[in-house]
Order: structure tokens, then C-alpha cells, then sequence
């Protein structure tokens, strides 16, 4: 064994984890592959709250990185990190609700350090108990159509009219037919299973733009990265303290908090982790890299730092420890190299990819109990508010009160959570702000 090998084996203790290096770097290619998308779509994404994309697109490769080796050496698994897709989107429409871009980040700090202290105080359990599970699984699914919705607009497929609706666009236009192309491609490869199709999607839609006239072709291929210096402590967190914030600050928590408990846990499942209680060990040194990385990303304008789900793509190719997050890292470091490439797709060729990843989020929606009114007219509520006023705040608020409201009134207040009282009366002042 050489030496580079002996390291390898002692640090990630490959044999005890049923792996080999040949395997791990194969799995952290699969990782990559499914989850590279991302360079594509948050950086379209965040350019709608103002930011500037090259240094938006450096920033995030340099957080992956950076998040996802902290994972793979403090933790030996093979998560690797990246910004949550609720959050950014989230900021893309910020200027529509009326929210400084430095507030939003201000209140992913707070959530963040929220986040922190839950995991470094052991707190995961009392925290998973407080919201009900109806209200989380709606969020979710509220937040997934408006990612979906965002992906429509962006190929003219939706657009509002001038009575501010929400009709067909032209379908007869190029980016409506480039947007076609790449629905028609990514339902194909998905359907076929086929590694890394988000992303072949957006390679082959952002080729067809080039006649077309809605790619720009860049003038060098290898080019160095833009600086980050624009997206860097771009933060405002005295503000972010407005109590008409909070339901802001709940769609950040939420998503994030539960969402990273359901990946690892879904991970670690089928990779066969879990011991005879569901639990997996060493879960708590996971949600101190995912908390941590979200207050150090806030200060870079980095959404949400979050495990993304991608990860499962690798374990499921035989990669089990922090190797295979490594590899991935390696792979993602190698792209800063070519950032004129991803600069040059256009929001058109990430619109399908927006769809099916929001409407991939409704899935969720079949844990309701839809035998009981109490659980599934509050997740309805949530969906639609969020959905039909195009405000994910709005969705939080109206189905946390109905959800209170109906459990009081069908005799059922014992299924209320103590904390969810105080939450209702926040709901309760921000609806008034809205007046």
C-alpha cells in the first residue's frame, strides 16, 4: 500500500467502512454530476435579488468547497453541502415583497445561530416536537410550486397579465421553445434514471440558445473567477430583527432544520446507518457542520448552506465516507476554472430543471393525514396562500392560525404544541402589518 493510500485508509478507515479509494472517487464524480446543476441555477436565481453573477458564482463554489471538506473531515460521511433551493428562492423575489437583500441575509444569520445552538446543545428531539408535522410538510410543498413557478416564468411559459394574473405566455417564442426542449429532455433522462440529467439538460438548452440568439457566447473559455468582493458582508442583521421579520425568519428555519434531520436520516438509511432507535450516530457532528456553514455563508450572500440531497446519488454508487465529499470538493474546485461557461446559460435553459425540482417537492404532500381536517385544510392553506398571493410568508402564517383555530375547535388542544401558541400570536402581528 502506498503512502498516499495508508493516509487515505487511516484517516476515512476505508476498510471498516466497506470501501476502497477507486470506489470513493467514483462516487464523488456521481455526486457532482447530480448536484452541478446548481452553478447553473442559483447564480439566474440570485441575479433577481441584485446580485452580480460571476462573483454570486465564485462565492458558491468557494462555499461548497469549503462546507463540504469541513463535513468530510470533521464528520467522515460523504455529505456535501450547498445552498437549500427554498432559500434562494426565497431572495430571487425579495424585491417583490419589499425586502432589503442585506435584511435576508441578516435573517439567515439569526437562523443560523438558531441552527447552532440547537445542535451544540443537544436540542434536535425538543425542536422536531415543536412544529406539527402537517404545517412542515406543507411548507415544504408550497415552497416546492413556487420554485416550479419560478421556473415557468423564467421560459415565458407563465406570465402575469395586466390585471396581475398569472396566464399563458407565448408559446411560439424562443425561449418558450428552448424551455420545451429542455422539459421534454429532463423528463426523458429522469425517467430513464440517467446520472447527472438536470445538468445535461441545461448543457443541451443552452447549446440550442446559441442560434437561437439567447445564449452568449463568452469570449474566453478558461478565464479567473470573478472576485467576491460584491457579495461579500453584504449583511444587515439589526434589521433583520423586525418583528414583522419572523415568519421570514420561520421559512428560513424550517426548510433548513427539518429538511437536513429528513436527508441525513434518508441517507443514512440506505446506506444502512441507522441503529434500532432510527437514529443515526454521530448525527449531532452533521448539524454543526450544516448550522455553522449557514452563519458563515450569510456573511457572503450565500443562501442557506444546507446537506443537499444529491449526496444519496453517491451512496448509492458505494461511497461511504468523507472521501467521497472530498472528491466532489476536488471536482467543484476544478470548475472554477471554467466559470465563463456557466456564466454563459441563460435563466431559460434552468427554467425546467426549476420545474421539476419544485414539483419533485410536492412528493412530500402524501404524508398529510387527509383522513383528519385539522391536518390537511392547514397544509392546503399553506400551499395555496403561498402559492396564490406569491409570498412563502403568507403560506406560513394563514395555515399556522387555521391549523391553532381548527384543533381548539374540534376539542383537540392537547395535539397543540406549547410553542406553537406563541408562534400563532407572531403570525397573528404579522397578518396585521399586512393590513
Amino acid at each position: 500500500m502506498s503512502r498516499f493510500a495508508s493516509v487515505l485508509e487511516s484517516h476515512f478507515q476505508l476498510k471498516a467502512n466497506g470501501t476502497d479509494v477507486k470506489t470513493e472517487l467514483l462516487a464523488g464524480l456521481t455526486t457532482f454530476a447530480t448536484m452541478s446543476y446548481v452553478l447553473a441555477t442559483i447564480p439566474n436565481m440570485l441575479e433577481q435579488a441584485g446580485l452580480i453573477r460571476g462573483a454570486v458564482l465564485t462565492m458558491l463554489i468557494l462555499a461548497i468547497v469549503a462546507c463540504s471538506v469541513a463535513m468530510a473531515l470533521y464528520t467522515n460521511r460523504p455529505f456535501c453541502l450547498a445552498p437549500g433551493m427554498s432559500s434562494v428562492a426565497i431572495l430571487s423575489s425579495i424585491d417583490s415583497i419589499g425586502m432589503p437583500v442585506e435584511t435576508a441575509f441578516g435573517l439567515i444569520f439569526i437562523e443560523g445561530v438558531i441552527f447552532v445552538i440547537i445542535s451544540f446543545a443537544g436540542l434536535r428531539n425538543l425542536i422536531a416536537k415543536a412544529i406539527p408535522a402537517s404545517i412542515k410538510i406543507a411548507l415544504s410543498g408550497g415552497i416546492g410550486l413556487y420554485i416550479a413557478l419560478i421556473g415557468l416564468k423564467s421560459g415565458g411559459i407563465i406570465v402575469s397579465s395586466e390585471k396581475n394574473t398569472l396566464i399563458f405566455g407565448d408559446l411560439s417564442t424562443p425561449k418558450a421553445l428552448m424551455f420545451g426542449i429542455g422539459m421534454l429532455l429532463v423528463l426523458i433522462l429522469e425517467a430513464r434514471h440517467v446520472k447527472g440529467s438536470m445538468i445535461l439538460s441545461i448543457i443541451v438548452v443552452t447549446l440550442v440558445g446559441i442560434p437561437l440568439g439567447i445564449t452568449t457566447l463568452p469570449t474566453h473559455l478558461f478565464n479567473m473567477p470573478s472576485g467576491i468582493a460584491p457579495v461579500s458582508f453584504k449583511i444587515n442583521i439589526l434589521s433583520a430583527l423586525r418583528p414583522e421579520y419572523f415568519p421570514w425568519l420561520l421559512t428560513f428555519f424550517v426548510p433548513d432544520f427539518f429538511g437536513t434531520m429528513g436527508i441525513i436520516l434518508g441517507v443514512a438509511n440506505q446506506a444502512g446507518w441507522l441503529d434500532q432507535n432510527g437514529d443515526m450516530p454521530g448525527i449531532e457532528k452533521c448539524f454543526k457542520v450544516d448550522s455553522l456553514s449557514t452563519v458563515a455563508g450569510s456573511f457572503f450572500c450565500m443562501p442557506v448552506m444546507t446537506t443537499y440531497l444529491e449526496s444519496a446519488s453517491g451512496v448509492e454508487d458505494g461511497g461511504r465516507t468523507g472521501l467521497t465529499a472530498l472528491s466532489t470538493s476536488a471536482l467543484f474546485v476544478l470548475t472554477l476554472l471554467f466559470t465563463p461557461l456557466a456564466l454563459m446559460v441563460p435563466g431559460v435553459a434552468t427554467g425546467p430543471v426549476l420545474t421539476i425540482i419544485g414539483f419533485q417537492m410536492l412528493s412530500s404532500m402524501r404524508s398529510v393525514d387527509y383522513s383528519d381536517k385539522t391536518e390537511c385544510l392547514p397544509a392546503f392553506i399553506a400551499v395555496a396562500m403561498t402559492i396564490l398571493t406569491y409570498n412563502i410568508a403568507n403560506g406560513m402564517a394563514f395555515s399556522i392560525l387555521a391549523y391553532l383555530i381548527m384543533k381548539l375547535a374540534s376539542g383537540k388542544a392537547k395535539e397543540i404544541p406549547a410553542s406553537m401558541y406563541l408562534i400563532g400570536i407572531c403570525m397573528l402581528f404579522y397578518i396585521y402589518t399586512l393590513i
